[in-house]
């Protein structure tokens, strides 16, 4: 299992086979066959009362999952992570970046958008997986942040014209077929906004009016954002951010941008040196509203 984390969601499975689940004396046999079970067959709800699943990927590694209550387990997309990854053929016509053993391309599946929801959960509680319960934490903001991305992929949030989720995925290997999960290593979003009526820069604290901006030529009141950028830990050190940041760059410049920002927290001196390796140049400092931490902020003009 290379993506490491406790991320799966509620498992279904079907009645019938649930004593090999509950038997006290778990062979590993036994817990290898668990990952064909998936099945969109709810659980009974005398289930929910289990302490964890667990579900082996590899002969030697295995996920555990606590289990979710009946409340938590409703809001959760049925998401099958047994799902093969694509093939080329099927992404034929997709904005694409080919680098080393990846290519960074837009997601297209629901599985693939949740592994990156959980890729930013993992990296948004990095620093405190020492914290009890943090698992829990963890699955509570991937679920948010899935629905969330799936909003903004609509264009359902606020000035946000198009909104694209990006993520690194391995290559295609003839006679090998991967899970998304074993698949996707990085993310980032990218999205196309509309100026606040009153901004010259995005997150300026000064603001004329809520309205959105729409005086000027086209596409003159319009920027691009990035945000979200993260790579799984065990993948790190082989130039994956960098260049979805480049392909980021080239599809912010077909839609006609002019220019392109990201925040980045004062203190992350590696991020910065990533950014200012792909062309952006510190533009402004802004702080955030609710926390006492200096962001900067970085621009491209394109």
């Amino acid at each position: 299992m290379e993506l490491r984390g406790k991320f799966l969601p509620q498992f279904r499975v079907r009645q019938p086979r649930l004593t090999r689940l509950l038997s006290t004396k778990r062979t590993k046999r036994d817990s290898l066959l668990v990952l064909s079970m998936f099945t969109r067959d709810a659980f009974p709800a005398q289930y929910y009362r289990w302490k964890n699943l667990e579900v082996h990927c590899n002969n030697d590694k295995s996920i555990r999952h606590p289990a979710l209550s009946k409340s938590e387990s409703s809001k959760i997309p049925e998401i099958s992570f047994n799902r093969l990854q694509l093939t080329d053929q099927e992404c034929a016509g997709l904005q694409r970046r080919n680098f080393g053993r990846f290519v960074a391309r837009e997601a297209l599946l629901d599985e693939e958008y949740w592994t990156a929801a959980w890729l930013r959960a993992e990296a948004h509680w990095e620093s405190l997986s020492y914290m009890r319960h943090v698992d829990c934490y963890k699955r509570k903001y991937a679920e948010q942040e899935f629905n969330a991305l799936k909003r903004r992929c609509l264009g359902q949030d606020g000035n946000v014209l198009k909104c694209f989720c990006f993520v690194a995925v391995k290559k295609e290997e003839k006679n090998v077929r991967r899970t998304v999960l074993n698949s996707v290593v990085g993310t980032l979003d990218l999205s196309i906004r509309q100026f606040i009526q009153g901004e010259t820069y995005p997150g300026e604290v000064k603001r004329l009016s809520p309205v959105l901006a729409s005086k000027g030529p086209f596409n003159a009141n319009k920027y691009a954002y990035i945000a979200n950028v993260c790579v799984a830990k065990f993948a790190r050190r082989q130039g994956i951010a960098s260049n979805m940041l480049y392909l980021a760059t080239d599809v912010a410049t077909m839609t006609g941008i002019r220019h392109l920002f990201v925040h980045v927290n004062a203190e992350n001196k590696t991020a910065q040196d990533l950014y200012r390796k792909t062309g952006f140049k510190i533009f402004d400092t802004t702080s955030t509203p609710s926390s006492k931490d200096e962001r900067l902020l970085m621009s491209m003009e394109l």
